[in-house]
């Protein structure tokens, strides 16, 4: 039967939803062994319990709206006089009737056959009482037999007619409850994976900038790399989160430019908006790839501070966003002509979530509504004990990069919160 086959399968997502939410509950922890993590749903078979529990709780509905309809029709039936069932009550209740008023009738000549008896006045008389007693007392035993056997048949024809009406009822209850039962499949199937669509934060997963100077010389350009390591114990799909800003306005992003390269050549970096690229797909576990990056300013930039925000955003098998630690860089940006002496690189500071206030979005235009397109990403990566290095990596742009604009003023608060907001919708649109 359809329902019965598309309810086992929703009991199938039920069941699997503890496990998905457990492993939702330790996401911040640090990462499970890979043979406990195998024993997960992954995400595509959560996906693929959503819907089959969504189309089980659908043939349910439907199933209950006929089982109303037929409960209806069946229960105006078993009223009906013409019902056999109730025909058959009908019949035994006015037989039971009749007995009864047999019954009573008989009992009464009984009872008016001792009275004269009791006033006959000679033996003739008595004798003749007698017998008309005796005779009545026949009568009223055969009655009484007439009417219990009359009263069984009443009771065996009406338990027919009411089992027939709780054997109807009990099939319309069996379908309510599977409806109920679909249901809390369907939200527990849902319930699943909305947890296993909740960001993973994973430590293993990092990214570090090489030689990116602390303090930069209008006029001069510097090229500069980061290096994606995943130590966790997972093999991921790798989209680096990357984002350079001036602390300045909107029009003055221009002094800075920021570019990154692949096998294909330089890509600029959106000064407005955080950005994926050289995306990983695969990445095993202990694997990094290097990311070349160069930096231009402007010979007539000001003197002025700006700031780079990298973190390894991935999805595996199990989640769709899976998040790494994000690290900021702060830089000085010194007027041409300027010694910058000793300043050394630029060091790597962390960004707390609570540190992340929400970006004010402009709407978009119709250009940046359209879709991104570009060559699926690969890399060559390599062992995490190699050196360092600023090897070019075999990469191209991920199709994850968002496009969000940030207020002008606001840009050096609000530039961690539309990094976070862009992570947070590549956590809700899934990878798998």
């Amino acid at each position: 039967m359809n329902l019965r086959r598309t309810l086992a399968t929703a009991a199938v997502a039920a069941v699997t939803a503890p496990a998905v939410l457990l492993s939702a509950g330790a996401a911040s922890a640090a990462p499970k062994a890979a043979a406990q993590t195998q024993q997960k749903p992954t995400y595509a078979e959560l996906k693929k319990a959503v819907d089959e529990a969504k189309k089980a709780y659908e043939d349910a509905v439907a199933a209950e709206q006929a089982g109303r309809e037929k409960i209806d029709a069946t229960m105006a039936a078993l009223d009906e006089d013409s019902h056999p069932l109730k025909a058959a009550f009908l019949a035994a209740d006015k037989a039971a009737k009749a007995a009864a008023a047999d019954k009573t009738a008989a009992d009464q000549a009984v009872t008016d056959a001792r009275a004269a008896l009791d006033g006959a006045a000679d033996e003739a008389a008595k004798a003749k009482a007698q017998e008309a007693l005796d005779a009545a007392e026949a009568r009223a035993r055969t009655a009484a037999e007439t009417k219990t056997n009359a009263d069984a048949e009443r009771g065996t024809a009406q338990d027919a007619w009411d089992d027939a009406r709780v054997a109807a009822l009990r099939e319309w209850n069996k379908v309510r409850n599977a409806t109920a039962d679909a249901r809390k499949a369907k939200d527990a199937a849902d319930r699943a994976l909305a947890a296993a669509a909740d960001c993973v934060r994973v430590p293993g997963l990092t990214v570090l900038a090489n030689r990116l100077p602390a303090k930069a010389v209008a006029g001069t350009t510097v090229d500069f790399s980061f290096t994606v390591a995943n130590a966790t114990d997972r093999t991921l799909d790798v989209d680096p989160l990357v984002f350079f800003r001036l602390n300045s306005t909107d029009q003055e992003q221009h002094f800075m430019k920021v570019r990154w390269a692949d096998a294909s050549g330089w890509h600029d970096l959106d000064p407005n908006s955080p950005s994926h690229l050289a995306g990983v797909k695969n990445m095993k576990p202990g694997a990094r790839t290097d990311v070349k990056m160069r930096m231009t300013l402007e010979a007539d930039a000001p003197a002025i501070d700006g700031f780079a925000l990298l973190a390894g955003d991935a999805s595996d098998a199990y989640n769709p966003c899976v998040l790494g630690p994000m690290k900021r860089y702060d830089f000085t940006v010194l007027p041409a002509g300027s010694k910058p002496g000793t300043a050394g690189e630029a060091k790597p500071g962390t960004v707390d979530d609570k540190d992340r206030p929400k970006p004010k979005m402009k709407p978009k235009t119709a250009a940046q509504a359209a879709p991104a397109t570009s060559a699926d990403a690969t890399s060559a990566a390599q062992p995490a004990s190699a050196g360092t290095g600023g090897s070019l990596a075999t990469t191209g742009a991920s199709p994850a990069a968002s496009r969000f604009a940030l207020a002008g003023g606001g840009a050096v608060l609000l530039g961690t919160g539309a990094v976070l907001a862009v992570r947070r919708q590549r956590g809700a649109r899934g990878t798998h």
